[in-house]
């Protein structure tokens, strides 16, 4: 798929799950590709709290499937990519910044003609097999998976899982400007990393001031 900025737009909205492949091989330069596309995927103050391991074993892609409710298709692909996130380095922004790397590396996939679709494993316990699976170790746990190969044609029948989606109307508010004006004495402060409001820190320095 060649993208120039005219047909970005319509590129992005066209990615869509694959949840069936061919056995055609990925090749070495579309699996680079798509790996430097997760490498290079932003994350909080640069922390990157992310591994890519990538599974070509068949009997541990079949273990990955059992640990996750959807996650069937990471038997059949040819390849699979766990996403290990370190949680304590990364803080409370690891797992947003690993989706922001699993989207992009999906994106990375459709733009060279590859299928990808996501898994997650749950409960705790499932992602603590997956990490041991992918020969992790702590504090690196794998929540989620991505499977990645050739697209095959669906089987026959109606899929289980809703198509389309909301419109606009439905998801997007506005808050025009000027529609509220904030007031100091009323509205609640936004707390500190330690849990305390701002204003709470003022006061308590200002009585040891006095």
């Amino acid at each position: 798929m060649d993208v120039t900025p005219r047909s970005a737009v319509p590129a992005l909205l066209s990615l869509r799950a694959t949840r069936w492949f061919t056995q055609d091989p990925v090749t070495e330069d579309e699996l680079h590709a798509v790996l430097e596309a997760g490498r290079w995927t932003g994350s909080a103050r640069n922390r990157q709290p992310w591994r890519f391991v990538v599974v070509r074993d068949r009997t541990v892609r079949r273990q990955l499937a059992e640990l996750g409710s959807y996650a069937g298709h990471l038997a059949t692909a040819p390849l699979v990519i766990a996403l290990g996130v370190d949680e304590e380095a990364g803080g409370e922004d690891a797992q947003f910044d690993a989706g922001r790397a699993a989207q992009n590396m999906m994106l990375a996939a459709h733009f060279q003609g590859l299928g990808s679709c996501p898994a997650s494993f749950f409960p705790a316990a499932n992602a603590d097999r997956a990490g041991r699976l992918c020969a992790l170790t702590p504090p690196w746990r794998v929540r989620t998976a991505l499977s990645l190969g050739h697209p095959a044609p669906a089987p026959p029948g109606r899929s289980a899982i809703p198509t389309g989606r909301l419109p606009l109307a439905e998801l997007v508010t506005e808050i025009p400007d000027g529609a509220r004006t904030a007031h100091p004495a009323t509205d609640p402060e936004p707390d500190g990393p330690d849990g305390r409001g701002v204003r709470e820190k003022r006061n308590e320095a200002d009585g040891l001031s006095r």
